[in-house]
């Protein structure tokens, strides 16, 4: 079974195309823009193994976020991308993640 990545961002390349990009790994790609998304995917797909959260939102939001992921499936690993590497740091930074922590969660269960 394939892990399922909740991708959280404002871009439409943060969504579509880091997904898009990364296509050839054994990942399920879920997308969210905003909060009321974010709960609706965490409420419907009880998978999700890990979330990933872009830098273009506002940090208010990126923390309240969190609060909401940690409350509703605190199991979930949360990351959040830092904002000075910009938009182009993203593709990269799911790729580390997902190399290095969710897919070998997944091979060792």
């Amino acid at each position: 079974m394939k892990p399922v990545v909740l991708l959280v961002g404002k871009l439409p390349y943060v969504l579509g195309g880091v997904a898009r990009d990364l296509s050839h790994l054994p990942v399920e790609w879920l997308g969210a823009h905003n909060m009321d998304e974010v709960i609706q995917q965490l409420d419907s797909e009880p998978r999700i193994s890990t979330v990933i959260i872009g830098g273009s939102l506002d940090d208010r939001l990126r923390g309240d976020l969190v609060c909401v992921i940690l409350r509703k499936r605190p199991d979930l690993r949360i990351h959040v991308k830092d904002r000075a590497s910009g938009p182009g740091a993203m593709l990269g930074f799911v790729r580390q993640i997902v190399e290095s922590e969710t897919l070998p969660r997944i091979e060792a269960a």
